[in-house]
């Protein structure tokens, strides 16, 4: 399975913390959403501990969360 990273809209306060510290920039605020870009995406984590809303998860593919 793939892995993907997921953001919980209902969490989400589209600070756009995650999309500044991304080191790929493979995440972007677009239309009031965060946008993934799996085709940059290296899975390193960084948006998921930086964020203050815990809005976001790299998963597995199945959704179930991985354990960084």
């Amino acid at each position: 399975m793939s892995r993907e990273v997921k953001v919980d809209d209902a969490k989400c306060i589209y600070c756009g913390s995650c999309v500044g510290v991304c080191p790929v920039m493979a995440l972007r605020l677009e239309n009031d959403k965060i946008k993934w870009d799996g085709s940059k995406c290296i899975f390193c984590g960084t948006c998921e501990r930086i964020c203050p809303a815990d809005a976001i998860r790299i998963t597995d593919g199945s959704g179930s969360s991985e354990e960084q």
